[in-house]
């Protein structure tokens, strides 16, 4: 049975919104509760944002594929995945679900609707880590979706889960997350001024990663690959 347009990108906002619900309220209340100390903070963070992904994936991604990131979409895209017509309608989708996921986490913590981050998140070891968090996000991706699809959404949750701690930046690699996370000031912020060059790098490293894999896998070149999760597209 197809899957309207309209259908699969009500599933990406509402997936994006719960994403970031999850990595924004996470953040506030570990920090809330770790009196002080950044790495237990950090790790109720990485908890609820690893395992937060697993789930919206798995429930998200019959529907539209569960991307909930614009540069997973736009990989997509250029693989012949997602129409390039379809493509803008997703990543709108993700930008607002982000925003309102950010606006509902601090509504349920007693926050400012929104507020900008004064968290700096600037330099070359910061961008070269987006780039590697993004590469190895779209890697794992593009290595299970083909041969082993089921196991996708449970590789993708565990390696961001394992990012937040290997790479410099935490680990946001997706384009729609970093701004909004430049809206909230709480410990999972980033400032507006540092965005650009994250999204920037990030894009690349998707991109980057899938031209590896379509020489890696020969059967990648061979036309389109459900992404995340098997679903209809019309």
């Amino acid at each position: 049975m197809s899957t309207s347009l309209q259908h699969r990108v009500v599933a990406e906002f509402i997936g994006t919104l719960f994403l970031l619900a999850a990595i924004a309220g996470s953040g506030i209340m570990g920090e809330r509760l770790a009196a002080g100390n950044v790495a237990i903070a950090l790790l109720a963070n990485t908890i609820a944002t690893g395992a937060a992904l697993v789930a919206l994936i798995l429930a998200f991604g019959p529907v539209s594929g569960a991307h909930l990131n614009p540069a997973v979409t736009l990989a997509d895209a250029w693989r012949g995945g997602v129409a390039w017509r379809e493509t803008p309608a997703y990543i709108l989708a993700q930008l607002s679900g982000a925003i309102a996921g950010v606006v509902a986490a601090h509504l349920m913590f007693g926050l400012p609707v929104l507020s900008a981050s004064t968290h700096a998140r600037s330099g070359p070891a910061q961008l070269f880590s987006e780039f590697i968090a993004t590469f190895g996000l779209l890697a794992v991706i593009w290595g299970c979706a083909r041969s082993r699809p089921s196991t996708t959404p449970y590789a993708v949750g565990a390696y961001i889960t394992a990012a937040y701690w290997f790479t410099a930046s935490t680990s946001f690699a997706n384009p729609a997350v970093t701004v909004a996370r430049s809206m909230t000031n709480t410990f999972s912020g980033i400032r507006p001024a540092d965005v650009p060059g994250f999204v920037a790098v990030q894009i690349a490293g998707g991109f980057a990663a899938t031209l590896v894999f379509q020489w890696l896998t020969p059967a990648l070149r061979a036309g389109p690959t459900a992404v995340l999760v098997e679903h209809n597209e019309r």
